[in-house]
């Protein structure tokens, strides 16, 4: 598949290839840096030693986040500020960072995580679609800032996914999700990561500020 280069993807955890998609070439190199993804200083210092080694940074995969399923009555406010500062703050910090050297190529490729709470809302946990709507919102309006520069933004917002979370869950408690998706089936990480891989390659050229559900239906 051409297009694929230089791609740095923000996580949480090292384990991110169980969902990796067939579509990605088997990197000659894989290196990983920890930084603090919401702190600017590190992350500007992490992505100028990745051009350092590889030469250019070609695609951004922002997909760092975490979640909190309290209701809005016990939420503690220092659960929601965490959100907010994992799955928005350093959504901005590291694409500013990967701006700066795509503007410098002329090209570029940023994707965040979005997810189907961010269209549709969840009953519980309020930080996290919060989170997500504002995504979106980054993710259009840096799309239309972007874009003269040649650089384009998208995200992918995934339905329910067969995470490890998912997976320790009974049978009787994962039937009646799987009820309501139209595909009645959950989503396999290689689903999520084939949009990310579509999204990334020249195949897709033309798309820019669009939010693509991955979610076997649920939003139709």
């Amino acid at each position: 598949m051409p297009g694929f280069k230089n791609i740095f993807i923000t996580i949480l955890c090292q384990n991110y290839l169980r969902g990796r998609s067939p579509w990605l070439p088997a990197a000659p190199a894989e290196s990983a840096i920890w930084p603090a993804l919401s702190d600017r200083a590190s992350v500007t210092e992490a992505f100028v030693k990745v051009r350092e080694e590889f030469g250019a940074i070609d695609i951004l995969a922002n997909n760092a986040g975490i979640s909190h399923n309290n209701s809005f009555f016990d939420y503690k406010d220092e659960d929601f500020d965490k959100i907010i500062d994992i799955n928005i703050r350093a959504v901005y910090v590291c694409t500013r960072a990967a701006a700066e050297i795509m503007k410098e190529q002329g090209s570029g490729v940023i994707i965040n995580t979005s997810s189907v709470v961010s269209i549709n809302g969840q009953a519980a946990g309020c930080g996290y679609p919060a989170s997500k709507f504002a995504v979106n919102g980054l993710t259009i309006s840096l799309a239309r800032e972007l874009g003269p520069l040649g650089i384009r933004v998208n995200a992918v917002a995934p339905g329910v996914t067969m995470t490890d979370m998912m997976a320790v869950l009974p049978d009787e408690m994962i039937q009646p999700i799987i009820a309501k998706i139209p595909l009645r089936r959950v989503g396999q990480p290689e689903d999520i990561a084939n949009a990310f891989a579509f999204l990334a390659s020249d195949m897709a050229s033309y798309i820019n500020g669009a939010v693509l559900p991955v979610t076997g239906g649920v939003v139709i």
